[in-house]
C-alpha cells in the first residue's frame, strides 16, 4: 500500500459493517456499489470492541472489507473518532500504549491487502460538543489539545506502518492545517449549504493541496437535512476532479431519514442522486424545457376519470351503482402519475407511495373517505398545475 499522486478516481461511500445483518445483506449492498460505480468505502472502527472481543471483531471487518473487495471496492478504515469527545484532557501514557496496541494489531493484520487503501487515523477530531461548546476564551487553548491528540494518533500509525498512507477526515478544510505535515492525503469533509460556499471550500482545499504538494479527497459530503444536496456536491467535484465519498450507502437507522443512496432492498429515495453519481444533472439553465403535461389531452381525461369515479350514478330508485376503492385507485393513479412524471408534486412523500400502500391492503381495511378524498385532491392538482 504506496501513497498514490491523485485520487480524482475515487468513487466512495461511508458503510459501516453491521455483521448482524449477514453476509448475503452485505453482498447486495456492494453489488449496488458495483452497479453505482463506486470503487471505495470508509468505515469507523471501535478500539473498545477489539479489547473487548480481540481477533473475533476483526475477524468481522475482515469478511466486510474482503466481500467489498470482490466487487471492487477498497477500504479505509478509521481507527478513532472525535464526534463524541465532551470533556477531554490529554490521554495518559498507559492509554496511547492501548491505542499502539489495537493499531498495531490491525495493521500487522492488513496492511498488505490489496484493499486497503489508506489508513483515516481519526474522524473529525474538532467537531464534538468540547470543541462546539467552547467558552471564546478558551477555545484556542482547546483545540491545541485536540490537535496534540491528533498528531500523536497519526505518529501511532505511521510507526505501526512507515510505508502506508496515511490521512485523517478533518470536517472543514481550515481545520487540516493541524496534521498536514503528518498525513500523505489532505482530507476535508463538506457539508456547506450554497453552492458559493462548497465550491470556496474546494478551492480552499485545492490551495492548501498546491502548498503541500500533496493530493486531496472530500471523504464525506451530502445531506439533505443541512441543506447540502448530494446533487449539487458531485457536480462540483467531479468539475474539479476531486474524489470523494458521500455519506453514506444506505438509508437506514439513525441517520437514514437524511442520509443514504439506497435503501437496504436496492430502492431508492432522490433519482437525482443517482444520475449525479454518473455525470447527469439537472438543467437549470434558460434553455431547459418545461413539461407541457397536457399536450396530448390526458390531464384533461385523468381529472375526468376521477370526477366520472366520485360521481353518484343512480340505477333505480334509492339505488346506486357501487364503485369500488380500487376503481378509485385507479382513476387517481392516472392523476399522481401525470403530477409525478412532470414533478408538479414534491417527493419526498410520493403520492405513488399512498397508492401502493392502500393497494397492499385488503378492501376491507381501506379507509373510503380517505382515498376518495386523495382521488379529489390530485384532481385537482392536475387542474391547477396544467392551468384549466
Amino acid at each position: 500500500m504506496k501513497p498514490l499522486s491523485d485520487y480524482s478516481h475515487i468513487r466512495g461511500v461511508c458503510h459501516n459493517p453491521h455483521p448482524e445483518d449477514g453476509l448475503e445483506q452485505l453482498e447486495k449492498e456492494m453489488g449496488y456499489c458495483q452497479r453505482l460505480n463506486l470503487n471505495s468505502l470508509r468505515y469507523w472502527m471501535l478500539m473498545d470492541q477489539w479489547e473487548e472481543r480481540g481477533d473475533a471483531y476483526f475477524d468481522e471487518l475482515d469478511a466486510f472489507m474482503r466481500m467489498a473487495w470482490k466487487y471492487g471496492v477498497s477500504s479505509m478504515p478509521i481507527f478513532w473518532n472525535g464526534n463524541f469527545i465532551r470533556e477531554f484532557e490529554d490521554p495518559s501514557e498507559e492509554w496511547y500504549a492501548r491505542a499502539e496496541e489495537y493499531a498495531k494489531a490491525f495493521i500487522d493484520r492488513f496492511k498488505d491487502e490489496p484493499f486497503i487503501l489508506m489508513w483515516d487515523a481519526i474522524n473529525e477530531p474538532f467537531c464534538n460538543d468540547y470543541m462546539n461548546h467552547s467558552p471564546e476564551d478558551e477555545y484556542q487553548e482547546r483545540f491545541d489539545t485536540i490537535t496534540r491528540y491528533v498528531r500523536r494518533l497519526c505518529e501511532i500509525v505511521r510507526k505501526c506502518d512507515p510505508e502506508g498512507c496515511l490521512t485523517v477526515g478533518h470536517e472543514s478544510v481550515d481545520h487540516c492545517t493541524s496534521s498536514n505535515d503528518l498525513v500523505d492525503v489532505i482530507s476535508f469533509h463538506d457539508y456547506l449549504s450554497t453552492r458559493h460556499e462548497i465550491e470556496n471550500a474546494i478551492l480552499e482545499a485545492e490551495a492548501m493541496s498546491e502548498e503541500w504538494g500533496k493530493p486531496i479527497l472530500n471523504t464525506e459530503t451530502g445531506c439533505v437535512g443541512r441543506a447540502n444536496p448530494y446533487e449539487v456536491e458531485l457536480e462540483l467535484l467531479q468539475k474539479h476532479k476531486i474524489g470523494f465519498y458521500v455519506f453514506n450507502l444506505v438509508s437506514k437507522g439513525f441517520w437514514g431519514d437524511i442520509h443514504g443512496l439506497v435503501y437496504p432492498d436496492g430502492t431508492i429515495r432522490d433519482p437525482s442522486v443517482i444520475a449525479a453519481l454518473f455525470g447527469f444533472f439537472r438543467n437549470r439553465t434558460p434553455e431547459r424545457i418545461l413539461v407541457n403535461a397536457n399536450k396530448e389531452g390526458h390531464a384533461y381525461r385523468a381529472v375526468k376519470a376521477v370526477e366520472d369515479v366520485l360521481r353518484v350514478e343512480q340505477t333505480t330508485l334509492f339505488m346506486q351503482a357501487p364503485k369500488t376503492t380500487d376503481d378509485i385507485l385507479e382513476a387517481a393513479e392516472y392523476c399522481v402519475n401525470i403530477l409525478e412524471c412532470a414533478e408538479m408534486v414534491p417527493m419526498w412523500d410520493a403520492p405513488s407511495a399512498k397508492l401502493q400502500i392502500w393497494r397492499a391492503q385488503p378492501e376491507e381495511e381501506r379507509d373510503v373517505h380517505a382515498i376518495k378524498r386523495f382521488a379529489y385532491e390530485m384532481a385537482n392538482l392536475v387542474r391547477e398545475n396544467c392551468l384549466f
